[in-house]
């Protein structure tokens, strides 16, 4: 029960102080428009609806995106790594926003993964990635 009360407490802090945080950010930018807050904003993701969080989201994840990079006959950008994923997963109304975080997980793992087994091909952006051939 007491710790209960304390995760209580913790994510009422924490609406507090994301509130004071969206407060010192619009402050800035009044004061200064092209002031990059990149380098101190939270990252204020909403999870999305097909893929839980976790170490297991991101195991399950890199591996339906290696699924579709199997299956692929060219390189293929994360975006479209993404709508496969979520093809093959059955999801047929994703937002462009939730196509796009899925996208971003998608790119971490890969650039985790550079030259272990995925490889960028080329040097243009978007990067379009395959499987590593030994």
């Amino acid at each position: 029960m007491e710790l209960g009360g304390q995760i209580f407490e913790n994510r009422q802090r924490y609406d507090e102080l994301s509130h004071q945080m969206r407060h010192v950010e619009d402050v800035i930018k009044l004061l200064d428009p092209a002031y990059n807050l990149a380098r101190i904003t939270v990252k204020r993701r909403q999870p999305n609806k097909w893929f839980k969080r976790g170490t297991l989201y991101r195991r399950a994840l890199d591996r339906r995106a290696l699924d579709v990079l199997r299956t692929a006959t060219e390189p293929m950008t994360t975006t479209e790594l993404a709508n496969g994923v979520l093809a093959a997963h059955g999801v047929q109304d994703a937002s462009k926003d939730d196509v796009l975080s899925i996208a971003l997980g998608i790119q971490h793992s890969l650039k985790n993964h550079e030259g272990k087994g995925v490889e960028r091909i080329g040097e243009g952006n978007p990067a379009r990635w395959m499987l590593r051939t030994p």
